[in-house]
């Protein structure tokens, strides 16, 4: 730690500076041959000095200039260090009056034979870039003898060259003295000068007196450059005054904190945490310490995450969390203020990734993106919302306007794009919607922009639609429904209602099938064929086929309860194809055992689309069902597509005949009937008739060989109550 201020004072102790010396007479300088630097502008020969020892020469003289203005009072030697060794390159009169060395006998002398004893750690220690250096050391006098003598070794600007000056070491008593004084700030100098923490000291006002080496590595500057004010100059200037305002109410008390930029080299900035506290010198008056955090690379670092945050690294647009923040900026509610959203869905964008894969499907997205960027304003922004979709949001523009930017941007992107060697053209379905008084929040800015889009897509995509007002409510009556639904699952209002399954022999009940009501409050019921794909649509499918197989194991063990071998000896639960996956068994396993209800009372209804739309997984899937206990059937055979050869493999328990087919029983038609059930009765499946309304039709379907009858001529769907009460009478 450099302490600035006063004569020095201190012996023996490394790092001390001391204080700048009062006006002095100039000692006149001779300066040697071998160092004089040639006049700006002079001509020099090549020849007669190479480039190398014209640069050598230079430095020196320009240390030997400044070593002119030394007191002559004391000993001055100009030092380099090189390969060469530590070299005496200049002295001047004060040598010989202290050693009483000619200075031109020392010139290329090593310095250890001047100074033979060397402080620990070596004579390196004397020669450091960051700050000047004190110590007292034993001088070698031109007789021979060894004095004593304070050394004060200083870094020039130039790399390699120290002056070095001397003078006779202080008495015993002045060193006692200097020894106390230096005692306390040994401590604190311990505390700070290594520490990797830069640190300032003022005793008074905004003039530093100390400085540690962390802030000259930090500012790359000597401590003598900072002490003083001069550590302003390492200060950006468009951040001096808040930092001088800082440390300013600072020296009243307290402390304060300051973010500013310090100029490391020229072009070189570090952002920096400046932490001042208060310090109260007794004497001297009111100064600061401050430690300084170099967060450079912390910023970067948490710019880098924010960026990632509000980025999308493919393409490099902003994504939808920047455009929510982007249009909240901008929304004033219930106003027209000319705010703008264009949502655009690439069409057909899963053809390029089914058919050239999906690294030309990121290609196509990042020409998209890029292309995007070049038709808009620069003030306009590009979002890429998700997927194969964009969204742009301009400001001041009207409808007219942001219709015809949606058509140069369709125009612009219809520019065929090389993908793996295929020439792809691209289209885009352009949703519209400026801000009226009716956008009473961002989102709805940018929902209403996204059903335009769709609006666009129905009407034959590649086009440019606005939003309309039927398009507008419909989505908002969905958008309620939706959130109805959510409210139904979460307060179990959804409910099941059985219908009975019959043996087609006898007509005796065997089991039911569980079917899920929704009885709005306000709309009445709604039937599954409404509420189920829209649970589909919105993500609350697994929810609601969670509730209605809890719901259907829980009655089945109230119906063991009430009924004994009386009740239904299997319950079928339609799942949804969006559940077939490697969840629905440990789902279905879990609750079974939650009701303690055995898994052969469960039969798990699906669909032959739902099947056939991922048959390698639905097969895993159906195995583990199976492996558990529960029965698989599936639902309205015949109306999809199916492969017969996936359904041999599959491990199916039943077929159920599409009520459609039933129904044609009674026009004369029972052909896919009965060749359903042969085929189920080929595959050694059970078959089960829905629809069943008439005695003829059961009729029927027992001489086709149909194994159980469901329907309306059987019984009507019922609540548990009821069909307890049903089946209790037919066990009579």
């Amino acid at each position: 730690m450099h302490r600035c201020g006063g004569h020095p004072t201190r012996t023996g102790e490394v790092g001390v500076l001391p204080a700048p010396a009062p006006p002095r007479p100039v000692e006149t300088v001779t300066v040697p041959r071998s160092v004089v630097v040639p006049a700006p502008g002079a001509p020099v020969s090549r020849r007669d000095v190479p480039t190398a020892v014209a640069l050598d020469t230079a430095r020196v003289s320009r240390a030997v200039v400044h070593a002119a203005t030394v007191r002559v009072d004391v000993a001055v030697l100009v030092v380099t260090v090189d390969d060469a060794g530590t070299r005496i390159r200049w002295g001047n009169a004060g040598v010989e009056r202290l050693l009483g060395h000619a200075t031109g006998d020392l010139l290329g002398t090593p310095v250890d034979r001047l100074l033979p004893e060397p402080p620990p750690g070596g004579l390196a220690t004397l020669f450091r870039r960051e700050r000047s250096v004190t110590t007292d050391l034993r001088a070698r006098t031109r007789t021979g003898e060894l004095v004593d003598v304070t050394v004060l070794c200083t870094p020039s600007s130039d790399a390699g060259v120290w002056t070095l000056s001397a003078w006779p070491a202080r008495s015993d008593a002045e060193r006692a003295l200097a020894d106390s004084a230096a005692a306390h700030e040994r401590r604190f100098t311990t505390l700070t000068e290594r520490s990797p923490v830069p640190t300032l000291l003022s005793e008074h006002g905004m003039r530093l007196a100390h400085v540690n080496d962390a802030f000259c590595r930090l500012t790359g500057r000597q401590a003598e450059e900072l002490l003083g004010t001069g550590w302003l100059a390492s200060v950006h200037p468009e951040d001096v005054e808040a930092l001088v305002d800082t440390a300013a109410a600072v020296l009243d008390g307290g402390s304060g904190d300051v973010r500013a930029r310090l100029l490391r080299t020229p072009g070189e900035e570090r952002s920096c945490l400046l932490r001042f506290s208060h310090l109260e010198t007794p004497g001297v008056g009111s100064g600061f310490v401050a430690t300084i955090e170099d967060v450079t690379d912390r910023l970067a670092f948490e710019a880098r995450l924010a960026h990632q945050a509000t980025h999308d690294p493919l393409t490099g647009l902003p994504n939808r969390t920047r455009l929510a923040e982007y249009v909240a900026e901008r929304f004033v509610p219930g106003t027209r203020d000319g705010l703008a959203c264009l949502f655009l869905d690439v069409d057909d964008f899963k053809v390029v990734n089914d058919s050239l894969g999906h690294p030309a499907g990121d290609q196509l997205l990042v020409q998209v993106a890029r292309r995007l960027r070049a038709v808009v304003r620069p003030t306009d922004l590009v979002v890429r919302f998700g997927g194969d979709e964009f969204v742009v949001v301009c400001e001041d523009v009207g409808e007219a306007d942001a219709v015809s930017l949606g058509r140069r941007i369709s125009t612009a992107l219809a520019a065929p794009v090389q993908l793996g060697g295929v020439s792809v053209g691209v289209r885009v379905s352009v949703g519209v919607t400026v801000q009226t008084p009716a956008h009473l929040t961002p989102d709805e800015l940018v929902r209403d922009c996204d059903i335009a889009m769709y609006q666009a897509k129905a009407e034959g995509k590649g086009r440019v639609s606005v939003l309309d007002h039927a398009s507008r409510a419909a989505a908002r009556e969905k958008l309620q429904l939706v959130a109805d639904l959510r409210t139904a699952v979460d307060t179990r209002a959804i409910t099941l209602a059985y219908q009975p399954v019959v043996q087609t022999a006898s007509l005796r009940p065997v089991g039911v099938e569980a079917l899920a009501r929704w009885d709005h409050p306000t709309r009445g019921p709604i039937g599954p064929a409404v509420f189920v794909p829209l649970a589909e649509e919105s993500g609350l499918v697994d929810a609601l086929g969670l509730l209605v197989l809890d719901e259907a194991c829980r009655q089945t063990a109230a119906w063991d309860d009430a009924l004994g071998l009386a009740a239904p000896r299997y319950v079928h639960v339609n799942v949804s194809a969006l559940q077939l996956d490697e969840h629905l068994p440990p789902l279905v396993a879990a609750t079974l055992a939650r009701h303690e209800v055995g898994a052969e009372r469960i039969c798990i209804e699906l669909t032959e689309s739902a099947l056939m739309r991922h048959p390698e997984r639905a097969a895993s899937v159906l195995a583990d069902l199976r492996a558990l206990g529960v029965a698989i059937a599936v639902d309205d055979f015949g109306t999809g597509y199916s492969s017969l050869g996936h359904l041999r493999q599959l491990p199916v328990d039943c077929l159920k005949i599409d009520r459609s087919f039933v129904a044609e029983l009674s026009a004369g038609h029972p052909e896919i009937t009965r060749a359903v059930v042969a085929l189920a009765a080929g595959l050694g499946l059970d078959s089960v008739a829905e629809g069943v309304e008439t005695e003829e039709q059961a009729r029927m379907l027992t001489e086709l060989g149909a194994t159980h009858l469901q329907g309306y001529g059987i019984a009507r769907p019922m609540d548990g109550d009821s069909t307890t009460a049903w089946f209790a009478e037919r066990a009579r």
